[in-house]
């Protein structure tokens, strides 16, 4: 078989995103997706408290189902209408990448152990089962739902960059697979690599929210 020499994932960090913004639940859908996402943060408040580096690593795998799932159920959906899928697609699959490089990125910060490693397992399990169907038959949902979980996502690395910044967790060297996928310098720290991600979990969330805008858009 002939060996296919990938191109290497790169991505700038976004200086310019917006860090904090909510969108506020309007809806029966919003307030059902807010309430699920306010569900999930209690859980990883009560096991990970401030283990953010941990907490990290087990979040990235459920965050990296959503965009992969809507990705392809849009692929499918532009299959069955014979139709172009507006940038849906790439953007969606753009995003579980993206997502996967957060959660490959604190592999080698955190060091997961057997348990975490097990849990990581057992949560892709559910999660991706649950989001499947969600996507199925409530996609404006499903998008709220993923919107919402990157409002708390930029809420927990800001919590966490304060957390180094105050000296509580040690601000180590950057792994050179985050200096290799964001661009950065080569003294670049967990601080800076904090910072990337959160700007990349600032820009999912309002894509998400655009999404739910669009879908509505649709049905006026």
């Amino acid at each position: 078989m002939k060996h296919i020499d990938p191109q290497p994932i790169v991505r700038q960090v976004n200086h310019d995103a917006v860090i904090e913004s909510h969108v506020a639940p309007t809806s029966m859908s919003d307030r059902i997706a807010f309430a699920f996402v306010k569900l999930l943060r209690f859980f990883a408040d009560t096991f990970f408290a401030k283990r953010y580096g941990h907490r990290a690593v087990v979040l990235e795998t459920v965050a990296a189902v959503p965009g992969m799932v809507g990705g392809l159920w849009q692929h499918l959906k532009a299959l069955r209408y014979m139709r172009d899928d507006e940038g849906w697609i790439r953007t969606l699959l753009d995003e579980a990448e993206n997502e996967r490089m957060h959660l490959m990125t604190f592999i080698e910060i955190a060091q997961p152990n057997r348990f975490e490693r097990a849990l990581i397992v057992a949560v892709q399990l559910v999660f991706y089962n649950f989001y499947f169907f969600l996507y199925l038959f409530a996609p404006r949902t499903a998008h709220r739902v993923v919107a919402y979980f990157e409002e708390e996502a930029v809420i927990s690395y800001t919590a966490y960059l304060a957390e180094v910044d105050a000296g509580r967790h040690e601000n180590v060297p950057a792994p050179q697979l985050a200096i290799d996928y964001w661009q950065l310098a080569q003294d670049a720290r967990l601080r800076d690599v904090i910072i990337a991600v959160r700007a990349d979990e600032a820009e999912h969330r309002d894509v998400n929210h655009g999404f739910v805008d669009a879908l509505d858009a649709e049905r006026a």
